[in-house]
């Protein structure tokens, strides 16, 4: 079973926490957008999830970047060609963090949590997958 949700349990953030290993991570996003913003604040002018997750993704690089996060791919997901779920998704981002603690830090941020407002009227939910090093081919 997959869910689209917006922010980690607690249970989430801990085991996250434990994986730490104090190198890169990459955290895959599986992103999923509202047809309209749905900002708390009524006051914004009426605007896509697309157009919100814009002004996050501005936002997150000018307070982010300059912590060595990077943005790595970002795209539309166009379809499956192996599984089933079409259209539980609708762009894919993959995103490095220099550790998992710059990811954890970002949490409490002040600069972030301004930003966050963005994603928060954005998405309809996301996947978010983190990614290591270990896997070998």
């Amino acid at each position: 079973m997959v869910r689209n949700v917006l922010q980690p349990a607690g249970d989430q953030v801990r085991a996250f926490r434990d994986r730490a290993t104090g190198q890169p991570i990459q955290m895959l996003n599986l992103l999923k957008f509202r047809a309209s913003a749905a900002y708390e604040d009524s006051t914004e002018a009426p605007i896509s999830g697309v157009e919100a997750y814009q002004r996050y993704a501005a936002g997150f690089r000018r307070v982010m970047e300059p912590k060595g996060c990077r943005v790595l791919y970002s795209g539309d997901a166009r379809g499956f060609l192996i599984g089933e779920g079409e259209g539980a998704w609708d762009a894919v981002m993959l995103i490095e963090y220099p550790s998992t603690q710059v990811m954890l830090d970002m949490f409490r941020d002040p600069d972030y949590q301004a930003v966050q407002i963005h994603r928060e009227a954005a998405l309809e939910g996301q996947l978010l997958i983190e990614c290591g090093p270990d896997f070998k081919v």
